[in-house]
């Protein structure tokens, strides 16, 4: 694979010598910027393929300098922080970040997060010929598109939140266990990853369910996973699995 050109936005140079000397050892191509001002400049100039992007930055915060990128480029933006919060990261995700990382995290978590990254941007430039559609009461998949609708409305989700959606899509009716839903979705299942998972899962839940508090379209499992219901007053009429 060709390696990436990445953007590091950290302005502790302790943290952004660490990230730049594992991604030189990785043969990653890399910019840094210590600043948001300096981060939106090196996006505009130079459209790297992937943005690390810490919060706390010295001029404007991070979540600010992804809503300013997000007018412009849909690039993925990887949240390296040390919030910890559920809120900052519902907060980082609804405002066009596609995952998120938090202080102190491992290297080698880093690394799998850029290698899946990787091969999305990969797949999203040689996309598989798929003609199927998923149906589930008002909810459509359109696969080959890349597109999902709520009714007419289409929806904007981050590249996490529509493979979660797809996962589940493609084993509806399954309880599908934490451990494989990271699997699928990070190539990994670090000790934080149900924790990521659950705020992805709020942030998926807030767009597709009319009431997030109690889910026409996911269920929560507690402590084992989560499962897409299938929606019976709304199945298609002529009894299908939901593809057509």
């Amino acid at each position: 694979m060709n390696k990436m050109l990445i953007l590091v936005v950290e302005d502790d140079s302790s943290v952004r010598n660490l990230i730049t000397t594992t991604l030189k050892a990785h043969d990653y191509h890399f910019l840094t910027a210590s600043t948001g001002e300096a981060a939106i400049l090196e996006v505009s100039s130079h459209n790297p393929d992937v943005v690390l992007m810490d919060l706390g930055l010295p001029d404007m915060d991070g979540v600010e300098v992804i809503k300013k990128i997000r007018t412009w480029s849909n690039l993925p933006i990887i949240v390296i922080s040390a919030r910890s919060e559920d809120t900052d990261k519902i907060e980082a995700l609804d405002e066009g970040a596609d995952d998120y990382l938090t202080k102190p995290f491992s290297v080698e978590e880093l690394l799998a997060r850029l290698r899946v990254t990787q091969r999305r941007l990969s797949t999203m430039e040689n996309p598989m010929t798929v003609s199927c559609v998923f149906v589930n009461g008002k909810l459509k998949l359109d696969y080959a598109a890349g597109c999902v609708y709520l009714g007419e409305r289409e929806l904007h989700l981050t590249p996490i939140e529509y493979k979660l959606l797809c996962l589940l899509a493609k084993n509806v009716g399954k309880v599908l266990t934490h451990t494989y839903i990271t699997q699928k979705i990070w190539g990994s299942s670090w000790g934080h990853d149900i924790a990521s998972l659950r705020v992805f899962m709020a942030t998926l839940r807030k767009k597709i369910e009319s009431e997030p508090d109690s889910p026409q379209y996911i269920q929560t499992h507690i402590g084992v996973g989560y499962r897409m219901l299938r929606v019976e007053e709304n199945e298609r009429r002529d009894g299908s699995s939901g593809y057509s």
